[in-house]
């Protein structure tokens, strides 16, 4: 899930008219991007228990990803990181994202829309439920698949996304909404300061519902982005209250993966 500290959006080429246009080569249309982070939070919430997934003794979680942008706006792409499975996922410890869509600039003005299909790879959805649709049950592997539609303008950006299938496959919640507020301001010398607020709306399941914030700054030193962010939500916080958010450890207890921390980054694009 872009589950968003690093965007892996690609812009549509600038056409620049005349000679400039002939004596400059024509800007690679494939990016890519490279991510370590103490915790991958994806909607404020987190998927690998506030250290990396990898629990052979690694210190970050790795993300990776690539896009392909056509010069009339069109783009797709992919990005993959490592999740804990019991972050929702049974079984799975992959998330890969697929997505296209397009977009477009008018000015200050942006539109971009587009289809984005998350897929964990050996997870049992079967494992996942609903307290409101007991007897209802999915199966296979599990996945999402949401369509978005975002506006900007400047340095802000508003974005809804709208499950398609049933959130994560967690049972009778096909229609779930997420609205996503976030500005991030170029401050020079290669400083950046960001800021986010969205609210889950989860269909049939309102006690998974929530706010998350996030607050962070950037330095860009030659190319390669030290980010540190403080991620904040207003899930309930209550493990004896059946907060969805408070998973179950693998060797007992459980953690609540909503509460707020301080999450580092290094990523670079290329």
């Amino acid at each position: 899930m872009r589950k968003s500290i690093l965007s892996l959006a690609v812009a549509a080429a600038v056409l620049v008219p005349g000679l400039a246009a002939a004596q400059q080569p024509a800007p690679s249309p494939l990016t890519g991007n490279i991510t370590l982070i103490t915790d991958y939070r994806f909607r404020g919430i987190s998927q690998t228990f506030g250290k990396p997934a990898f629990q052979g003794g690694f210190d970050f979680a790795y993300q990776g990803g690539f896009d392909y942008a056509h010069p009339s706006g069109f783009y797709a792409g992919n990005w993959n990181s490592n999740v804990a499975e019991n972050a929702g996922y049974p079984g799975g410890n992959l998330e890969m994202d697929f997505y296209g869509g397009y977009k477009k600039a008018f000015g200050d003005f942006g539109l971009d829309a587009g289809l984005l299909y998350y897929y964990y790879p050996g997870s049992k959805a079967e494992f996942l439920f609903n307290p409101h649709s007991p007897t209802q049950t999915n199966n296979g592997t599990v996945y999402n698949t949401e369509v978005y539609l975002a506006g900007s303008w400047k340095w802000i950006t508003l974005k809804w996304s709208h499950a398609l299938s049933d959130y994560f496959l967690v049972p009778d919640t096909k229609g779930t909404n997420y609205l996503d507020l976030g500005a991030a301001y170029d401050m020079g010398g290669g400083w950046g300061v960001n800021g986010h607020v969205g609210h889950l709306s989860v269909h049939n399941f309102s006690e998974a519902s929530y706010t998350d914030y996030k607050l962070g700054v950037t330095k860009d030193l030659s190319g390669w982005v030290l980010g540190a962010s403080l991620v904040s939500t207003n899930a309930k916080h209550d493990c004896s209250s059946g907060d969805p958010y408070c998973f179950f450890k693998s060797t007992g207890g459980t953690y609540d993966a909503g509460k707020s921390t301080i999450v580092l980054s290094v990523g670079k694009t290329f």
